[in-house]
């Protein structure tokens, strides 16, 4: 059975920083691809970022262009998302998600969820 479990979420002032992880079980990691979606109160979950298989494509919302990070270590079976100078409109739930193709957008496209973890930027 696929587990994903997100850490490293928490409360940082506008312009801080946070690094995301998703640590993988239960099938092949570097098999598949991973990313991270969001859902702010009241809103619908959106992409943020995802990257294929190796590493070999990523792709971002273009709100966090610049900003994030996602990268993965198929050696430790973990992902992360680097989030740099962090905005208030960046506050959500973060979810890890894995699945078959990167560039895929909605969220009924990817297989496995993580629970998310609470991400709260200050102004």
């Amino acid at each position: 059975q696929v587990q994903l479990v997100e850490s490293g979420g928490g409360l940082v002032q506008a312009g801080g920083s946070l690094r995301l992880s998703c640590a993988a079980s239960g099938r092949t990691f570097s098999a598949y691809a991973m990313g991270w979606f969001r859902q702010a109160p009241g809103k619908e979950r959106e992409h943020v970022a995802s990257i294929s298989v190796a590493g070999g494509s990523t792709y971002y919302k273009d709100s966090v262009k610049g900003r994030f990070t996602i990268s993965r270590d198929d050696a430790k079976n973990t992902g992360y998302l680097q989030m740099n100078s962090l905005k208030p409109e960046d506050t959500a739930v973060y979810y890890c998600v894995q699945g078959t193709y990167a560039w895929k957008l909605l969220p009924s496209s990817w297989d496995y969820w993580g629970q998310g973890t609470q991400v709260t930027v200050s102004s």
